[in-house]
C-alpha cells in the first residue's frame, strides 16, 4: 500500500490532486512520492482552522451552541417548574411568583457563570496541551514519531509505509496541528466561546423557566395557575424533547418520528417526576408544620428554656 493510497483512504483525496496509482500502474518513484507529498500537505493544511484553503465551506451552527442551549433549556424547563409547583402547595400566588423569579434570576446567573468558567477552563487546557506539544516537537523528536505511530497503529500498516508517513508528518510545519487533532483529540476553541456559552446557557435557562411561571400572572387562585402551568409545561417539555431528539437523529422516516416521540415523552416524565417530588415535599413539610405537636417547626423549640447551673 502506497502512502498516497493510505492518506486517501484515511482523509479522502483533495480535489485536484492526482489519483494514487493502482497495482496495474507502475509510475516511477519520484512521481509517486510527489503525489503522496501533495496529498499529505493538503490534508495537514486542512487541519489548521485558520488556514487558507480557498474552498467554500458550508456555514453551520457550532455544535457547542446547540449543546449549551440544550443544557440551559432542559434545566430551565424542569427545575423552575418543580419549584413553582412545590410553592403552589402553600396556596399563595405572590409566593410562587416572587420565589419563581428569584430562582430564575439566580439560576440563570449561576448556570451562565458555570458555562463561562467551563469554557475558560477548556481554553486554558487547550493552550497548555498545545504548549506541551510544541515543546515536544522542538526538543523530543523521538516522542513525536512515537505519537504519530500511535495515531496510525489501529490501521495495521506495512512498516515501510508507516515509517515513510511518520517521517513526512514529523517534518511538516503542521505537525502540531496534526497531533492536537488526532493524538490529543482537541480542537482550538473560538475566542468568544466563554461569552457565547455563558449567554446561551443563561438565556436558555431563563426562557425555559419563565414558561411555568407565566400562568400565575393571570389567575387569582394559585391552583388554577398550577393546573394551567402543568398543561403548558407538559406540552413544552414534549416539544423540546421531540425537537432535541430529531436534531440529533434526523427528521425524516417513521423510525425517527418514533424516536422523537420517545424523546418528548421522556422529557415529560422527567419534568413530571421533578415537579411531583417538589410539590409532595412542600405539602409534607406544610402538613408537619401545621400538625398539633409541631415538634419539628417550633413546638418543642418554643418550649425550650436554658437550664442554669443551679438547676442541674
Amino acid at each position: 500500500m502506497s502512502v498516497a493510497l493510505l492518506k486517501t483512504a484515511i482523509f479522502g483525496a483533495p480535489a485536484g490532486t492526482p489519483t494514487p496509482p493502482t497495482d496495474g500502474e507502475r509510475p516511477d518513484n519520484n512521481r509517486r512520492s510527489s503525489a503522496a507529498d501533495t496529498i499529505i500537505e493538503s490534508d495537514i493544511e486542512s487541519l489548521n482552522p485558520k488556514g487558507g484553503g480557498g474552498g467554500k465551506t458550508k456555514s453551520k451552527i457550532d455544535p457547542r451552541i446547540i449543546s449549551d442551549a440544550t443544557i440551559g433549556l432542559s434545566d430551565g424547563l424542569t427545575v423552575p417548574f418543580a419549584l413553582t409547583a412545590g410553592l403552589s402547595a402553600l396556596g399563595d400566588t405572590k409566593v410562587v411568583i416572587y420565589g419563581g423569579f428569584a430562582e430564575l434570576i439566580a439560576g440563570a446567573l449561576s448556570m451562565g457563570l458555570g458555562g463561562y468558567l467551563g469554557a475558560k477552563s477548556e481554553a486554558a487546557s487547550y493552550r497548555e496541551t498545545r504548549a506541551d506539544t510544541e515543546a515536544m516537537v522542538r526538543n523530543d523528536p523521538v516522542s513525536v514519531h512515537s505519537d504519530i505511530r500511535d495515531v496510525f497503529k489501529p490501521f495495521e500498516l506495512d512498516r515501510s509505509d508507516l515509517e515513510s508517513l511518520v517521517d513526512h508528518l514529523a517534518a511538516s510545519p503542521k505537525v502540531v496541528d496534526f497531533l492536537m487533532q488526532f493524538h490529543h483529540c482537541s480542537l482550538e476553541p473560538p475566542t468568544n466561546r466563554a461569552f457565547t456559552s455563558a449567554f446561551t446557557i443563561a438565556m436558555g435557562y431563563f426562557l425555559g423557566g419563565f414558561i411555568p411561571l407565566l400562568p400565575y400572572f393571570f389567575v387569582d387562585q394559585v391552583f388554577h395557575g398550577l393546573y394551567i402551568s402543568v398543561g403548558v409545561m407538559a406540552l413544552a417539555l414534549f416539544v423540546f424533547g421531540y425537537v432535541k431528539t430529531c436534531v440529533v437523529c434526523g427528521w425524516r422516516g417513521a423510525h425517527r418520528v418514533l424516536q422523537g416521540i420517545y424523546g418528548g415523552l421522556q422529557m415529560v416524565v422527567i419534568g413530571g417526576v421533578a415537579a411531583g417530588s417538589a410539590m409532595g415535599l412542600v405539602m409534607a413539610f406544610n402538613h408537619i408544620s401545621d400538625s398539633s405537636d409541631g415538634a419539628i417547626f417550633g413546638g418543642r423549640a418554643a418550649q425550650f428554656v436554658p437550664v442554669g447551673d443551679n438547676q442541674l
